[in-house]
């Protein structure tokens, strides 16, 4: 998961960085300091995923590789690409809490939401992959030359491969931002001290291929349900769904010292085992979302065996000898 540590001077909602939000949110297109550090996105992504060394290190390479992407700027400035700010403490805990169940379940939804933009790019995107006659292409399924991660049309591989790390990064962050998992410390609850979840399986609103079917308010009112009423994600000074959040997160649940696991050095993290239970977590979470993409892929693409010989394509460093 990552949430990404400190790397640079205070962020501000630059009209720049407000766009990329309108853009990350309306989700591509149509027809923050933060969770796991680069280096455990790495380790998560390739205990979840059985492919061959160089596409695997194309995916999830601690610097370079896709699942990474989101963790440089622009990016990293967008809260919901991290699935920050969606903090809350319910009045047995903090009567005057700053902000709303409702605020922070907009906040998860607005995580969410990239994610499935990204799962219905990439699965547009696979179609180039394999030609008509079912026989994949070389030219588009080719790493013999890095990806560039600039959201620009190139190698289909490319496209596919960073629109899923793209939308895989904030689910990861999810478990090392929020307290799906965790056991919070003894002493009492409150903003420092936030509750824990304890929860040992997936978060039931990730059914990202589900609602990638689905038209977005539909899924998102079936979504909001699933979210437990303590559910919260840690304040930081990124932007946040609306562009207006505070550019500091006093009397909140602060992401840094508090709520992070970015680190297995965290205070969080070596509360109750909870660094080892997010990034479980997280690599049960991410193979779900590769089957579920594989099996999106052969319903999608069923003509001439299309849409398995893109899953070929999408595993093995030389596609176009290993899937005849």
């Amino acid at each position: 998961m990552s949430h990404r540590l400190p790397t640079g001077p205070p962020r501000t909602a630059s009209v720049a960085v407000a766009a990329l939000v309108a853009a990350a949110l309306a989700a591509v297109p149509s027809g923050s300091a933060r969770a796991f550090t680069g280096d455990n996105h790495e380790g998560i992504t390739r205990a979840a995923l059985p492919w061959e060394p160089t596409t695997l290190t194309a995916m999830a390479d601690a610097r370079d590789g896709a699942i990474n992407a989101d963790d440089h700027r622009p990016y990293f400035d967008v809260g919901p690409l991290h699935c920050d700010n969606a903090d809350y403490l319910a009045p047995r805990y903090a009567p005057d809490y700053p902000r709303s169940r409702d605020e922070a379940t907009t906040e998860l939804l607005a995580c969410i939401r990239t994610s499935v933009a990204r799962f219905r790019n990439a699965v547009r995107a696979a179609d180039a992959l394999v030609g008509a006659d079912g026989k994949v292409r070389a030219d588009q399924s080719d790493l013999s030359s890095p990806c560039a991660w600039d959201g620009k049309p190139g190698r289909a591989k490319c496209s596919v491969l960073e629109q899923l790390g793209r939308g895989w990064h904030p689910i990861e962050d999810f478990y090392s931002h929020s307290n799906w998992s965790d056991r919070p410390a003894p002493g009492p609850i409150g903003p420092d001290n936030p509750p824990g979840l304890e929860r040992t399986g997936p978060a039931p609103f990730f059914e990202i291929r589900r609602y990638s079917a689905m038209k977005d308010a539909a899924w998102s009112g079936e979504a909001r349900e699933h979210i437990p009423a303590d559910l919260a994600t840690g304040c930081y000074t990124d932007i946040d769904s609306t562009g207006v959040k505070p550019s500091d997160c006093a009397g909140r649940i602060p992401h840094n010292r508090v709520l992070n696991k970015d680190t297995a050095a965290s205070d969080r993290s070596k509360t109750g085992g909870n660094f080892g239970r997010a990034t479980a977590g997280a690599t049960a979470e991410i193979t779900r979302q590769w089957n579920d993409f594989k099996a999106e892929l052969l319903t999608a693409y069923p003509d001439h065996g299309r849409g398995a010989q893109m899953v070929c394509a999408l595993v093995h460093d030389d596609p176009a000898a290993a899937c005849p």
